[in-house]
């Protein structure tokens, strides 16, 4: 046994947990993996004992599961707890990457080449469990939206979903840049005339704020300030594959 390996006893133990932790949450191994960053082979031979777990092992898992698998069996406070399954699944502590506040860019509805930006806040929600967002910043503020992150594992996608009253608004976002950009597409109604309301869908884009260096809201034309930082940004949704027309 190498330093960093744990005892044959506490390795059982831990084994023994994490599959009742597997089984409570419905996560399957190879998830469990990925959102752990180790590989599905570690973590098999482990749980079946023929390699103990090293203390990395176990410290990554029990961060992305928000509960400890050494000492006595805690109750999970509410921040760790996982989000539902209906949403992936996924808990706090493998999520706190995305939260923050973003600028917000897709194309202006009412004015071909525009841009529309306002900002958009990604936040844990202790009372749901689970991540939400709340837009702000935006001209048309009757519009405003606010809802729920969903992050299931096996497509890797962010979906921002806004249900109010059996209607529903979805952001389908790819997975982050490395500069922890995320780009993909909007689905909603556009305002018609009177009170017409027309499905529309549109590339979007969101850009960590303090990746600005002067955030500008409301509606860019070409030649305003701001226009020509914003408009490359939302541009790249599409000329680098995030999102795709099908005609």
């Amino acid at each position: 046994m190498t330093q960093s390996e744990l005892p044959s006893t506490e390795n059982d133990a831990i084994a023994t947990r994490l599959r009742e932790e597997l089984a409570r949450r419905r996560i399957s191994r190879q998830a469990l993996a990925d959102m752990a960053r180790i590989s599905l082979s570690t973590l098999e031979k482990a749980l079946s004992g023929s390699r103990p777990f090293s203390l990395a092992t176990v410290v990554r898992i029990e961060d992305v599961l928000g509960t400890a698998l050494r000492g006595p069996v805690e109750t999970a406070s509410p921040e760790a707890l996982l989000a539902p399954q209906a949403m992936g699944s996924y808990a706090r502590p493998a999520v706190r990457w995305i939260e923050g506040s973003y600028l917000t860019l897709r194309p202006a509805f009412s004015k071909d080449g525009a841009v529309y930006a306002y900002r958009t806040e990604i936040f844990w929600d202790e009372e749901q469990g689970c991540l939400g967002f709340a837009e702000s910043e935006r001209l048309d503020s009757s519009f405003t939206q606010k809802g729920f992150v969903s992050m299931p594992n096996l497509s890797g996608h962010i979906y921002l979903v806004t249900s109010e009253d059996g209607q529903y608004r979805l952001i389908m976002l790819g997975r982050a840049t490395r500069e922890g950009r995320m780009y993909g597409l909007l689905s909603t109604l556009q305002a018609g005339a009177g009170s017409q309301l027309v499905p529309v869908s549109c590339p979007i884009a969101l850009i960590p704020v303090d990746q600005v260096a002067v955030p500008h809201f409301g509606m860019l034309d070409a030649g305003d300030e701001g226009y020509a930082v914003c408009r490359p940004m939302l541009d790249r949704a599409v000329a680098d594959g995030f999102c795709r027309w099908h005609g």
